[in-house]
């Protein structure tokens, strides 16, 4: 759904954006589009491991059958058939079967699931995984991936320049962008048509019971610190990161916060449960889209996040060749495109523009999908947290929210 030449500035902006998904680590030395396409890479990832475990054997030959777990409103379906389209004609141009759930609701909680098989090399009933940067570093680093052979996706060639080396996976041997996308505050424009304009807008007294935030530490936290003046980019640390909790402690105490969730947040704004949440940019849009144009999608004044997620074949899949043909098919710039205009996310796909052109222009100049230099300036990612702080601060944090 987009398609234009690598020079094309708004490619170049993409890149830009192409940083964490759900959880951001990496450090943007500053508002430029430089300076954040410098950024592409995470670190953070806490523990160590003495063994690593041995990628399982591949049946990919024998076995024509893919399994990938994703998250929710994440790759293009139809309502009527029930079925993802993209993903069909994969599995007729290929033959491979491809069984596609929506396991992951966040980082942290899919990571508790599966750790202990992963960290025995056992098979988690997925041949490919969907994750955050910062928890596809750390699932790189505890040796729970398989490296990927590039010989089998050709078409990863036209991932964008700026992500082809990024620091959490150095020269993409485990991992490839999914895609991308934004941090912020969203509303209900019929329910509460004044509208939000920061993240202190959400503790206003009409809205007490009806306002949800992530369960996702960094895009949380690293909004909160954005609302109390913090540079998210910088040298901030423990006392910035306490006062903003101190913050969503206080809100979740107080009941104006009823619940601190993951994907499941869009439920609740169609239920009218939340009128008001910190949310991520293209669930807004596909909300929209299907349930009628009642929620808004802002950065605040302050700023917003940036995030990336990233495709990834587990220690223990046992169908690692076709996942690498899955990959391919969507590194297609058709294809990335076909997702790219039902999940209005930002895309990583060289050439993906201009296939937009021919499937939905009116997708061709959304921010939210192509971000202009401008709306992007307003866009910041955290910078790396050290293994030792993203386990003290992801601990304090599970703890305020009452995990």
């Amino acid at each position: 759904m987009q398609k234009r030449p690598a020079s094309d500035p708004m490619l170049r902006s993409i890149v830009n954006a192409q940083l964490s998904r759900r959880k951001l680590l990496m450090g943007a030395g500053g508002l430029s589009l430089a300076g954040m396409l410098a950024a592409c890479g995470t670190g953070g990832t806490s523990g160590g491991a003495s063994s690593k475990p041995s990628a399982a054997a591949d049946l990919s030959d024998s076995e024509k059958v893919v399994n990938w777990a994703n998250w929710t409103l994440y790759l293009d379906y139809d309502d009527s058939t029930r079925t993802y389209p993209s993903l069909d004609a994969f599995s007729e141009a290929t033959g491979i079967k491809a069984n596609y759930s929506e396991d992951v609701d966040g980082n942290d909680s899919y990571f508790g699931k599966v750790q202990g098989q992963l960290s025995a090399g056992q098979d988690i009933g997925q041949d490919i995984v969907t994750l955050t940067d910062w928890m596809a570093g750390r699932l790189i680093r505890l040796g729970y991936t398989q490296e990927l052979d590039l010989a089998n996706i050709p078409n990863s060639k036209n991932l964008l320049p700026n992500l082809k080396n990024v620091d959490f996976d150095p020269g993409r041997k485990h991992s490839l962008t999914w895609q991308s996308g934004f941090g912020g505050i969203v509303w209900n424009k019929e329910a509460f048509p004044k509208g939000l304009k920061s993240v202190s807008d959400l503790w206003q007294p009409e809205l007490k019971g009806r306002v949800e935030v992530l369960d996702e530490m960094l895009d949380t936290m690293g909004l909160l610190m954005m609302d109390n003046g913090v540079d998210i980019t910088g040298n901030w640390g423990e006392d910035e990161f306490e006062n903003a909790l101190d913050v969503l402690s206080k809100q979740i105490a107080d009941g104006q916060i009823r619940q601190v969730k993951g994907n499941s947040y869009k439920e609740d704004l169609i239920s009218g449960d939340a009128l008001a949440v910190i949310g991520w940019s293209g669930d807004i849009t596909q909300l929209n889209f299907e349930e009628g144009d009642k929620w808004e999608f802002a950065l605040p004044e302050a700023g917003g996040t940036l995030w990336s997620d990233n495709l990834m074949v587990p220690i223990g899949a046992t169908h690692k060749a076709n996942a690498e043909k899955l990959m391919d098919y969507y590194y297609d710039p058709v294809n990335a495109a076909t997702v790219a205009a039902y999940v209005n996310y930002i895309c990583p796909v060289e050439g993906a523009r201009e296939a937009m052109e021919a499937i939905d222009p009116d997708l061709v100049e959304n921010p939210l999908i192509f971000p202009t230099d401008e709306y992007l300036a307003n866009a910041h990612v955290i910078r790396t947290l050290t293994p030792d702080e993203e386990t003290d601060f992801n601990d304090r944090f599970q703890t305020a929210i009452g995990n």
